[in-house]
């Protein structure tokens, strides 16, 4: 998997969608806060594995907590976190699968990205990347080549 470089000055709008997932859908979009750890990361493991789960853990370690969750009522829809595996680095997100094709994941990322902007930076890198044509469609990032062998290439795994 390749990583993706996106300009943080020019990001799209997304209040209007926001607003219109909170009326229609009454999904609530905002920043994780460290009481949800456990249920946030029991979640994740559940829907998208261990590798994630220790991410969204390091997520949970920054004050303030760097991790955006969509959900409704009491029921996690989606996450993204953004500085977990390295500075700078947006990822891991996901969005439950019943849920997809609303723009939770849109506005999940933009919100992240909007936070690294926050923090001073100009460009961020989303690694490891599988959806490519998502990244490119929603916030115009771009493939970095040579990217294969990225931070992840080494990554431990079970035997």
């Amino acid at each position: 998997m390749k990583d993706m470089l996106v300009r943080l000055m020019e990001l799209p709008e997304i209040w209007a969608l926001e607003a219109k997932l909170l009326e229609k859908e009454n999904i609530v979009i905002r920043k994780a806060i460290a009481p949800e750890k456990h249920l946030l990361t029991e979640w994740v493991n559940e829907q998208f594995g261990a590798y994630w789960k220790s991410e969204v853990e390091v997520a949970f370690s920054r004050q303030p907590v760097s991790c955006w969750i969509a959900q409704r009522g009491n029921g996690i829809l989606g996450f993204a976190c953004y500085e977990s595996t390295a500075r700078n680095f947006f990822g891991p997100t996901g969005t439950k699968e019943s849920e997809r094709g609303k723009g939770i994941g849109k506005i999940l990322l933009i919100k992240a990205l909007e936070s690294l902007k926050e923090m001073g930076y100009a460009y961020a890198i989303i690694g490891g990347v599988g959806p490519i044509e998502f990244y490119e469609k929603t916030v115009g990032a771009k493939v970095i080549e040579g990217s294969e062998r990225s931070i992840y290439q080494n990554l431990l795994r079970k035997p």
